[in-house]
Order: structure tokens, then C-alpha cells, then sequence
């Protein structure tokens, strides 16, 4: 089936790293003989062109753009499992025992939200000093084990970096901002 040009919309799919996530979007209602509201959701890459697809339920019909803001939702859940694996280790348990795994998963969820919390109240308190973005967990749990895990250098030398690296970040950040705001018109 070839959708009409007319049924695609560009919307955002939320908030990324460098900025909203911009695709076009289709809807395709399907019959079906259960109750809801039954659709085909489609993403296409506004560069690529490559498709995506959703099969959506909802006890009654709701409006593209929220399809659109509940799929977009799914980045968060796999950028979370991302940083579970690279920051706190979830993907280095070999599976033998029950017993052993869920103790592992345990830690490591523990390991994540210390990160995760201490990541939040940066973002609340907002602190940083101009030209810095607040504390991200990977720079948390950079500062952690070079400060209290494995200190090599003295702590003045690690928070010198980390400032250096969050105002590099910064600069990207805006790069990026400026450079999406100046396509969209």
C-alpha cells in the first residue's frame, strides 16, 4: 500500500541529544474485529528515507501526535538500557544461577540510580557555571571512580577535566542547536 503524500506530517518524536527528533509520520487505520482503536503507525527518516513501523492500540481512536509522543518514548527506555550496559556494567554477567543474576541485576540497577538521582538533583539545582551543562551520569560515574575509587591524580586535576569536558559539551550542544534551528526555516 503507497501512502499519499498529503498523509505524511512532520512532528517531532521528542528531545534528543542534539535536539528534537524530527520524522514524518502516517497513520493507517486497520479493520479489525476487536474492540480499540487498531493502527499502523509510520516513521520515515526525513535524510534517509528509511521506514519504521508501529502497530498501535488504544481503547478509542487518539490523534497522531500522540501516537507520535508515545513512540518517540521508546528512545528514553533503550538510551536507559545504554547507559545500564556502558556505566554500570548490566550487560557483564554471564548467566549460570537465578540466584546469581538477580543479585547482579539488583547491584547494578542500585549502581544506576545512584547515578541517575545524583544526575537529577545537578539538573534541579542547576549549578554549574556559566558555559558548563550540568553533570551527566557518564561524567558522575567518571568523577566517581577517579576521585573515590581509584584515585590517581589529585582531585583538582579531575574536576579540572571534567569542567573542560562539560564546557566542550556545551559548545557542541549549542553547535547543534544553532545549526537545527538555521534548517527549519
Amino acid at each position: 500500500m503507497k501512502v499519499p503524500k498529503w498523509a505524511w506530517l512532520k512532528l517531532s518524536a521528542g528531545a534528543g541529544g542534539k535536539g528534537h527528533r524530527f520524522y514524518d509520520w502516517a497513520v493507517i487505520d486497520l479493520a479489525e474485529p476487536r474492540l480499540g482503536s487498531h493502527q499502523l503507525l509510520i516513521r520515515r527518516n526525513r535524510t534517509t528515507g528509511e521506514l519504521a513501523y508501529y502497530r498501535c492500540w488504544s481503547p478509542a481512536a487518539v490523534p497522531l501526535a500522540t501516537l507520535v509522543r508515545v513512540a518517540g518514548s521508546r528512545w528514553r527506555v533503550e538510551e536507559t538500557f545504554q547507559s545500564g550496559k556502558g556505566l554500570a556494567g548490566l550487560d557483564e554477567h554471564q548467566v549460570r544461577r537465578f540466584t546469581s543474576w538477580s543479585r547482579w541485576v539488583t547491584l547494578v540497577m542500585l549502581a544506576h540510580a545512584f547515578l541517575a538521582v545524583v544526575r537529577a538533583d545537578e539538573h534541579a539545582r542547576h549549578s554549574a557555571p556559566d558555559g558548563l551543562i550540568p553533570l551527566t551520569c557518564n561524567e558522575i560515574q567518571r568523577l566517581f571512580t577517579t576521585l573515590v575509587v581509584r584515585p590517581v591524580h589529585g582531585a583538582a586535576h579531575r574536576l579540572g577535566w571534567s569542567d573542560w569536558r562539560r564546557r566542550h559539551q556545551a559548545r557542541a550542544q549549542a553547535s547543534h542547536y544553532r545549526r537545527q534551528a538555521a534548517n527549519q526555516t
